[in-house]
């Protein structure tokens, strides 16, 4: 059976908001809810004006599609890719727990530090997050918000 048309047949919609809400001068990190349920925390690079693997992508409104395995030359797993993000192409929600793990990406964890800019556990709040979408049948259309507190 192939995964892509079985992923595609379902009707379900994530809606996922992403709130960014600490700053600092090599990471951006906040939260990300799914259908208002929390997922997981963020990171992402720090405000770079969106310039191309060093910069988080601009606040707004993105449509999102599930990427297999292998689609990818880099990931082995499921992931997210968002996309039309202006002037940049090949953003992820994937795996990572410091910034230097990111290249203009979004990464998932289940915690994070209060000092430091990073985050714990990727691989289980990646795991959770696919999980949720492709368990909750809500792949068929996802909807990403970026919104900066």
């Amino acid at each position: 059976m192939d995964i892509r048309k079985n992923i595609e047949d379902k009707e379900g919609k994530a809606n996922l908001l992403l709130i960014r809400d600490t700053f600092t001068d090599k990471s951006v990190i906040g939260k990300l809810y799914c259908n208002s349920e929390f997922i997981a925390h963020t990171l992402e690079l720090a405000w770079r004006d969106n310039e191309k693997s060093v910069s988080c992508i601009p606040e707004g409104e993105y449509a999102c599609r599930v990427r297999l395995a292998r689609e990818s030359g880099s990931r082995d797993y499921v992931h997210l890719l968002v996309q039309d993000v202006p002037s940049r192409s090949y953003i992820l929600f994937h795996r990572g727990n410091y910034p230097s793990d990111s290249r203009g990406c979004i990464l998932t964890g289940t915690h994070r530090a209060q000092v430091s800019d990073k985050i714990f556990e990727s691989k289980v709040a990646h795991a959770y997050l696919m999980d949720y979408i492709l368990g909750n049948q809500l792949s068929k259309k996802i909807n990403l918000i970026i919104k900066n507190r």
